[in-house]
């Protein structure tokens, strides 16, 4: 049998013969097996649902397969399905595709599931243990057949990972509008995720995974980077030779290391799955890997002494270093969490005192028992951390839902005096960081991809981002002169940190102007052949994409941090700005229920009609968000978005009016 080209077997969608059988293959990180959730009946709806993909002819030998996947996994994968060329972001010129926009979502796709940047890439998912880009291998063939069909008169459906199909659209519609988890409010509890995910008719898209704008750990690099730095500013030292505590080396946690060393500190990150803490070790994202308590505590002090910027994995349970960090009288600065809490009983999170292996068997055949065990552990890892704070350390949420879920389980975390948006002990380094000093003047996370692939089309786009942004620090005020220092340092230090993994990406943070000029720029180089095409982006955490209570809406006090109308105006108002790809998402970064996040991405192709959407975008797409956070009278915000109607007459806002409390 002739082998397809790469090209023939994107066109080819679902084959009308049955590629063979493949092996489970143990060297790939999997995901780890769901719990049995399913109803006989229900069981059979999930055959049903999955089998409706291919010719009634496969059903009777692909049935039993299936329905194996079902009882061995938890889900359908359809592993039969996965494509035998390599995964990776292809430059676009390399996809059969008629639309270039089109071709340029592929390229995103493709960039999720690469081995380098997914999690699991066999279960299509991209990271934090259940960000899928696709359910099953059916729904990506069929995906990137009618991507590479396409015109630019069309619009892809996509309900959460199955391509619904092609409509008649207009040039200036988005070629792909996502939804993911898209659930009735009540039936948004991690059970129903379990359950509605196993039928196959939901998927949990996390933020950038079933969006298509992931680029690896490098975004999530710059914004731990932005935070470590800002939070050594607010207690007052330096990162030189002070040390931050932490845990997950995972899709995003695993960026933590880097950022600790490219903000100059001494990094310690706890990990128990000796898989990706041999990858993240392998990728030079941590320097040394540690498995003895007592090795740790003499390597810290001997860190701190020298004052050292290193980064240190502990292959082991992040309790058991706050605990031995205590006895051992080692002081931490900055302390925080990163493992994915918002899927605390389906691998997020570990409990202590049980093997990697055990508890692995534990979650799927006993998963009361592992439930009882992981909130044993978080009361336990609040009980270390608050003897730390005792002697203070300063720690933060880390957006993770560590408080949320350690509060659920009973443990020391609440506030004595609580008040409107502050019931934790401990704040979201939303309040404290992030919020006023990013968010509120509109800085957020504004990445691009060079969809050429080439590295020398990366290293011009950085030129070109820097010199914008040093030539607008002359004018800008002193409110966001920290922010913009931060960015054009970052961007001067991005090749030499080696931040690529997967696509030629980039990220920094910019406000509205920012992004608009450096988009404007990048337009402009494409126009001249400087350079190819670009695809930009940004991360669901933002200033305006997301509305989640505990993390990027935290610092919203007027009450309206559990409503979602920002995040669902950014989606429609992005789709009718210009957009070349829109999502929106339930439950991304915090978990199922707790969060409404949507974002976009756009081809920039050296085009006057470029040019148009990429100014009216983006420009709507900051201060949305703005606004929502100035009528709650956050005052940065405030500022910014007087500063933007200043600059734009068509912009009216409605101002708050502040209220005297000693009249109240």
């Amino acid at each position: 049998m002739t082998k397809l080209s790469f090209k023939d077997q994107i066109l080819e969608g679902i084959p009308n013969v049955l590629p063979q059988t493949k092996s489970y293959d143990s060297s790939i990180n999997h995901a780890p097996k769901r719990k049995a959730i399913l109803s006989i009946e229900e069981e059979k709806l999930a055959l049903k649902n999955a089998l409706r993909y291919f010719d009634k002819k496969h059903h009777k030998e692909l049935l039993p397969e299936f329905k194996n996947e079902l009882k061995t996994y938890g889900r359908i994968y359809m592993y039969r399905f996965r494509p035998d060329y390599k995964m990776y972001a292809r430059p676009i010129e390399e996809y059969p595709a008629k639309s270039k926009q089109a071709a340029g979502i592929m390229l995103m796709i493709q960039n999720n599931l690469d081995y380098a940047v997914a999690q699991h890439p066999h279960e299509l998912i991209t990271y934090g243990g259940n960000g899928a880009v696709f359910s099953n291998w059916a729904q990506y063939r069929l995906t990137m057949k009618y991507l590479a069909e396409m015109n630019n008169k069309q619009t892809l459906v996509m309900y959460s990972g199955h391509p619904m199909g092609l409509f008649p659209s207009h040039k200036e519609a988005p070629r792909v509008v996502v939804t993911n988890g898209m659930m009735i409010p009540n039936y948004s509890k991690p059970d129903d995720w379990e359950k509605f995910n196993a039928l196959g008719v939901t998927q949990y898209g996390q933020m950038t995974a079933g969006s298509y704008m992931y680029i690896g750990p490098q975004g999530i690099v710059h914004g731990t980077t932005i935070t470590v730095l800002n939070g050594f500013r607010k207690i007052g030292k330096s990162p030189k030779g002070n040390l931050f505590v932490t845990s997950g080396l995972g899709g995003m946690s695993g960026a933590q290391p880097k950022a600790g060393n490219i903000a100059g500190c001494i990094t310690v990150c706890a990990e128990v799955n000796p898989k990706i803490t041999q990858v993240r070790l392998d990728q030079g994202w941590i320097d040394e890997n540690i498995t003895d308590l007592d090795e740790l505590v003499s390597r810290v002090k001997n860190a701190k002494t020298k004052k050292e910027t290193i980064s240190i994995a502990y292959l082991g349970n992040i309790v058991d270093v706050w605990e031995k960090f205590d006895k051992a009288n080692i002081h931490i600065d900055l302390g925080s969490d990163q493992t994915s809490l918002h899927n605390p009983w389906a691998g997020g999170y570990y409990p202590v005192d049980i093997s990697f292996e055990d508890a692995n068997e534990m979650m799927a055949n006993n998963p009361e028992l592992f439930k009882e065990k992981v909130q044993e552990t978080l009361r336990r890892h609040a009980k270390a951390i608050n003897k730390h704070t005792a002697k203070g350390t300063y720690f933060f949420d880390y957006g993770n839902a560590f408080l949320l879920e350690a509060s659920r389980a009973g443990a020391d975390v609440m506030s004595e005096n609580p008040t409107i948006g502050r019931e934790f002990k401990y704040p979201s380094y939303v309040q404290d960081i992030m919020g006023p000093m990013c968010f509120d003047y509109g800085f957020g996370p504004f990445r691009w991809v060079c969809a050429s692939g080439k590295p020398e089309d990366l290293a011009k786009t950085d030129k070109i981002a820097c010199d914008v942004l040093e030539e607008i620090m002359k004018n800008s005020p002193k409110e966001i002169q920290q922010q913009m220092s931060d960015n054009i340092q970052w961007i001067k230090g991005a090749q030499e940190n080696k931040l690529v993994v997967g696509s030629q990406a980039r990220i920094l943070y910019a406000d509205a102007e920012g992004r608009m000029k450096i988009a404007e720029a990048f337009n402009k180089a494409i126009e001249k052949g400087d350079i190819g095409y670009v695809i930009l982006g940004r991360d669901h955490h933002d200033v305006s994409g997301t509305d989640s209570p505990y993390r990027e809406t935290s610092n919203i006090y007027d009450g309206s941090r559990f409503t979602a109308d920002m995040a669902i105006h950014n989606v429609i108002g992005d789709s009718f700005r210009g957009a070349t790809w829109v999502s929106i998402h339930n439950g991304g970064g915090v978990g199922w229920g707790e969060v409404i996040n949507g974002g976009f991405g756009m081809v920039l192709d050296g085009t006057k009609e470029a040019s148009k959407r990429l100014k009216q975008m983006l420009f709507w797409d900051v201060n949305n968000g703005i606004s929502r956070r100035s009528w709650a009278r956050n005052e940065g915000a405030i500022f910014a978005i007087k500063r933007a109607m200043e600059v734009e007459p068509n912009l009216k806002i409605t101002l708050p009016n502040t209220v005297d409390e000693n009249l109240l």
